[in-house]
C-alpha cells in the first residue's frame, strides 16, 4: 500500500535547506568529527559508529521533514539516480527528494552513510540542483 506523497517544499525552505550548501563544503570541514567505539579501555569491543559534526545532524534533521521525504521511494532506483551526475544535473523535485530520502534514511543500514554522502559530492549535486530548482520556482508568477 502506497503512502500519500508529501508536500512540496516552498521557496523559504529549499532556501532553508540550501544554506547548508557553502558550510558543508567549507574548505577543511569533515562531517565525521571521529569514530566512536572499537575497543574500550575494560576490554569491551562495540561496533565503530561516528561521531558527526553538529552542522551535519541539523541538516539531515531538515532533510527529514515531511516536505523533503519521498515515501514511496526504492532504494535501488534512487541509488541508480545519485550513481548518474548527469541525472541529478537535470533531475525534478520529486527525484532529487528521493535521492534525498536514500540519503538519510541509509545511516540506519550503514555507519558512516552521511559522511559518505557528503564526501563524495552527492549532497553538493542535490543540493546544487535544488538552489537551480528554487530560483526557477522564484521566477514563476
Amino acid at each position: 500500500m502506497k503512502s500519500k506523497p508529501s508536500r512540496e517544499p516552498t521557496p523559504e525552505e529549499i532556501e532553508e535547506l540550501t544554506a547548508f550548501l557553502p558550510i558543508l563544503y567549507k574548505p577543511g570541514f569533515f562531517p565525521i568529527e571521529k569514530w566512536e567505539g572499537g575497543k574500550q579501555p575494560n576490554g569491551t569491543i562495540s561496533l565503530p559508529y561516528p561521531k558527526y559534526a553538529p552542522l551535519v545532524e541539523e541538516f539531515f534533521r531538515t532533510a527529514s521533514q515531511d516536505q523533503w521525504l519521498d515515501y514511496n521511494y526504492l532504494p535501488e532506483n534512487a541509488l541508480l539516480k545519485i550513481q548518474s551526475q548527469n541525472f541529478i544535473q537535470s533531475a525534478s523535485l520529486p527525484d532529487v527528494k528521493s535521492m534525498l530520502t536514500f540519503c538519510l534514511r541509509g545511516e540506519r543500514f550503514s555507519d558512516g552513510h552521511w559522511g559518505e554522502m557528503i564526501e563524495k559530492g552527492i549532497i553538493r549535486a542535490l543540493l546544487e540542483r535544488l538552489v537551480v530548482i528554487g530560483s526557477e520556482k522564484n521566477e514563476k508568477p
